[in-house]
């Protein structure tokens, strides 16, 4: 197999995905890579997502597909990961949140509709409390809500046990290419889901020279922000939100296990206001399909798309999530 793909040449079947344009927006300490997936209206609403906590911008690519054009979706490699990895710290959520301030800012993007994916989620849902005028909605993807952890470990134990998997890999050299792909393939949550919008992602990730590659991703930024988000001050952004969100939340687990980081008992015990945030179950999907996986990835920009109230293919707006 050859190296992985550009996201913008994989192409829709009935059209070519808005082509990325790669941004350098000046942030705190250096520049924050930015991708930009282009509306064909330049006055079309935007969409600023984040990732997740050892991701990358392109998790967010096969969105951009479904939203076709339709919005503007813009897509940080967040401070300490993908190309933005030689950014400093200090880390943590509110400085992820003050970067994407620095992100509408710089870009002139005006209101935005907020979302984020697993640690992205709880960004965005800090970032909308921190920066209220910044938002017109907020969609939540599997993450944002906090709900009480096994009785006994502290931040780091729980750290560890949610993606300790996940940290190790952040110390490991691959020799080229093909091993870290075979690494990802291997993964119980995309052994029978791999695509070319999974490979580019992963691919996105490694830096340095064979045969010593390694992830961009920061450990210390991995390590900062994962255990900040225990801390009540981003663990209960959710209950302060200026607005109203929604919370798309996957049947399935990070290693594709039955149970997955949200069910009804953990929603019930995280107190939620139900007006405020809306949870929406999206069956068939794990942790990482409900963003890169085609039925997760299309469900996220319909719910985008209804947020920005933009008419469907068909004309009218899809008002079911509302």
């Amino acid at each position: 197999m050859s190296d992985a793909p550009r996201d913008d040449a994989v192409v829709r079947k009935d059209g070519d995905v808005p082509a990325r344009e790669e941004l350098r927006v000046p942030v705190r300490g250096g520049e924050l890579a930015v991708s930009r997936w282009p509306a064909g209206d330049p006055a079309a609403p935007v969409a600023l997502a984040l990732h997740g906590i050892t991701a990358n911008g392109l998790s967010w690519a096969r969105v951009a597909h479904h939203l076709a054009g339709r919005m503007t979706l813009v897509a940080p490699d967040l401070r300490g990961r993908g190309r933005s990895g030689r950014l400093p710290g200090p880390y943590g959520i509110a400085a992820h949140a003050d970067d994407m301030a620095a992100v509408v800012d710089e870009l002139g993007l005006g209101k935005v509709v907020l979302t984020g994916h697993s640690m992205g989620a709880f960004t965005a849902a800090l970032t909308a409390v921190r920066h209220p005028h910044l938002t017109t909605a907020l969609l939540l993807v599997d993450g944002g809500v906090g709900f009480p952890g096994p009785a006994g470990l502290n931040p780091d134990e729980l750290l560890t046990a949610l993606i300790g998997p996940a940290m190790r890999r952040l110390s490991a050299t691959f020799p080229d290419r093909e091993a870290y792909r075979a690494f990802w393939r291997r993964h119980p949550a995309f052994a029978d889901r791999w695509s070319p919008w999974v490979d580019a992602y992963v691919q996105r990730d490694l830096v340095g020279e064979e045969p010593e590659l390694r992830s961009a991703c920061s450990l210390e930024a991995v390590r900062v922000d994962g255990v900040d988000q225990f801390r009540e001050e981003v663990s209960g952004a959710v209950r302060r939100l200026p607005r109203p969100a929604v919370l798309l939340w996957a049947e399935r687990g990070l290693m594709d296990e039955p149970q997955g980081l949200y069910d009804e008992r953990r929603l019930a015990a995280a107190g939620l206001d139900r007006e405020r945030v809306r949870p929406r179950l999206v069956t068939g999907t794990n942790h990482y399909t409900i963003l890169i996986g085609d039925e997760g990835a299309r469900v996220v920009a319909q719910h985008l798309l209804d947020a920005a109230a933009v008419p469907g293919a068909d004309g009218r707006v899809d008002m079911s999530s509302r």
